[in-house]
């Protein structure tokens, strides 16, 4: 259905709705002078290629100075650009090339802690500083911490230093010491900054963990748990809407800008308040629920959800199995409650996989026999929804978790730290843990883009700073755009599909079979107009039968993943990852 015959109806417009946002973390996209790391050139290259899968908005993970103890989510200057990723000539060659071919640049920013070699932290080790209390600074009583928190990435959340005598928190890494937002003066300079990159032209910030911005005051311990200690003290505190809500006063509503907030912890009814109409100004949450389906209340590195013990690893033919089962009846809650959570009142950030998870085939998906199909059929889930689908870099080829060899291969600061933690909890080497490594790392979505079948999968001509997936020499870019049913050609039907389709954008959802063990299936309405959507989640076939309250008016197959589809959606068999879309009145 072209853009031009769809129904009048009541809803607001915004660019930012409309856009395809296309996720690149710049360490594994492309090496443009062959030291093995990405950089702003290398990203400059492939902007044509962006361009061709049809993507309207470039998500860049930070390229800001950093010492990289957390890969630039540890920034030592907002106003420089790291050395391995170019020079501020070359960002801005970025930009242009990127607004040269219609589409817009949003970058992400970290604001809930900085780098502990940022000079606003060097500076506030001096008590008598203006920046004494950029941060989180305490005393520890009788030998003891501050409090009982612990870091997301393993480990206490306090690290003494020795030049100010006291203790600072750093909720991630030791290396990124938290802000201190009660702090006026943190906020100014904040707000300062923004409107810095704000004046330099980009369109829009993907904000970090920024619901972690407010802690409880006092910092009282946490409740006793296997995971993060201390997190309902810090997620969604105690100020967080006021300071959000003076940022967007202060700065964004100066500017037409798409804002993404990536939110741990929050669910619908918190979302309403961050980008609701009577929220804080904020376009859209990134939230955790779905995403956290597999793990348990202990963390993505808690064994609680495989069921066998560690030991027994070894022994299991598939230990695959143990690992990938989630259960379709908690995820189509998730999503359902989200989407009509928000409805009129919000709007959704569509992913299944980013910088911080596993691959998403290898998750939600099959990425062995059936990984086209269970590809293509996680792609129409995020186009069909309601809100902005989001591509993180190499899900439109379908790649793939990797088989973890050695400790020495991993790069990931949690990774690292977790693992070393889970060897030493059961007194096991590597090779007893590698299967946990291969299923939680958040290496396995920072290996290189496969571009090719060449050497480094054409990744670099250098030493890469991380291991490429051997796999790249039949998943690649290449052989992708040459294959006319590739993962890649379905993405660019997906992108037409949704762009020629207002009801897939602006339309209500309704979700038909609140209970089948594996169809996920429901409408898209916008007036007149219907969307039919169907998806079988598993390797097996199934049977779809529309309810007998719905009728098919004049029914068209507008997208499958399989070429043989008819177009009755009223009772059809359905086959292993099958993924139908049908326009109905």
């Amino acid at each position: 259905m072209d853009a031009d015959t769809q129904p009048e109806a009541d809803f607001d417009r915004e660019w930012w709705k409309e856009a395809v946002v296309y996720q690149i973390y710049p360490r594994s996209f492309n090496d443009s002078d062959g030291d093995g790391v990405g950089d702003i050139p290398g990203i400059i290259e492939k902007v044509p290629y962006l361009d061709d899968l049809g993507v309207d908005v470039v998500w860049l993970c930070p390229v800001y100075d950093s010492p990289n103890a957390d890969n630039g989510y540890d920034i030592r200057d907002y106003h420089a650009i790291m050395d391995e990723m170019g020079t501020m000539d070359d960002w801005e060659d970025l930009l242009e090339t990127v607004h040269d071919h219609d589409m817009r640049l949003i970058m992400d920013m970290v604001l809930n802690h900085t780098s502990d070699e940022h000079e606003w932290f060097v500076e506030s080790k001096d008590r008598d500083s203006e920046y004494s209390d950029y941060y989180y600074w305490r005393d520890g009583e009788d030998g003891e911490l501050p409090n009982n928190w612990t870091s997301i990435f393993g480990g206490d959340a306090w690290k003494y230093d020795e030049e100010r005598e006291q203790y600072y928190l750093h909720i991630f890494d030791e290396k990124q010491p938290d802000l201190n937002w009660r702090n006026g003066d943190v906020r100014e300079d904040v707000f300062e900054m923004l409107h810095w990159w704000l004046q330099k032209g980009i369109d829009g910030f993907r904000l970090d963990v920024i619901n972690l911005i407010s802690k409880r005051e006092g910092l009282p311990d946490g409740e006793d748990n296997p995971g993060w200690v201390g997190w309902e003290h810090v997620i969604n505190g105690p100020r967080v809407h006021e300071y959000i809500s003076e940022m967007h006063d202060e700065v964004f509503a100066d500017y037409d800008i798409m804002t993404v907030a990536e939110m741990p912890g929050c669910g619908v009814e918190d979302a309403k308040q961050y980008c609701g109409e009577d929220g804080d100004g904020l376009n859209m949450i990134v939230h955790f629920e779905h995403a956290d389906i597999p793990y348990k209340p202990g963390g993505k590195w808690d064994l609680q959800d495989v069921d066998v013990d560690l030991d027994e690893l070894d022994d299991l033919d598939d230990p695959d199995t143990h690992f990938n089962n989630w259960d379709l009846n908690e995820l189509r809650d998730v999503l359902t409650r989200w989407q009509i959570g928000l409805e009129g009142d919000g709007w959704n950030a569509n992913y299944l996989g980013n910088h911080d998870h596993p691959r998403t085939v290898s998750r939600f998906g099959d990425s062995g026999f059936f990984r086209v199909a269970s590809a293509k059929l996680l792609a129409t889930l995020q186009f069909t929804l309601q809100g902005t689908p989001f591509i993180y870099q190499g899900e439109e080829i379908g790649m793939t978790n990797v088989e973890w060899e050695s400790f020495d291969e991993l790069r990931d600061v949690e990774a690292i730290q977790q693992t070393e933690e889970l060897m030493e909890r059961h007194d096991a080497d590597f090779e007893d843990v590698r299967h946990v490594v291969k299923h939680r790392s958040r290496d396995n979505a920072r290996t290189p883009v496969q571009w090719s079948d060449e050497e480094n999968a054409g990744f670099t001509d250098g030493e890469p700073w991380i291991k490429v997936n051997p796999n790249h020499e039949r998943i690649n870019v290449e052989a992708a755009r040459e294959d006319e049913d590739s993962i890649w050609q379905y993405y660019r039907e997906l992108v037409d599909l949704r762009e020629d389709n207002d009801t897939l954008v602006y339309g209500d959802f309704h979700l038909l079979y609140e209970d089948h063990p594996s169809v996920f299936a429901y409408l898209r309405t916008l007036g007149d107009s219907g969307v039919l959507v169907v998806l079988n989640c598993f390797a097996r076939n199934e049977t779809f039968t529309l309810p007998p309250n719905l009728d098919a008016d004049d029914p068209e197959l507008l997208i499958g993943n399989y070429d043989d589809a008819g177009d009755d959606p009223t009772e059809f068999e359905l086959r292993p990852y099958e993924a139908r879309v049908y326009r109905i009145s």
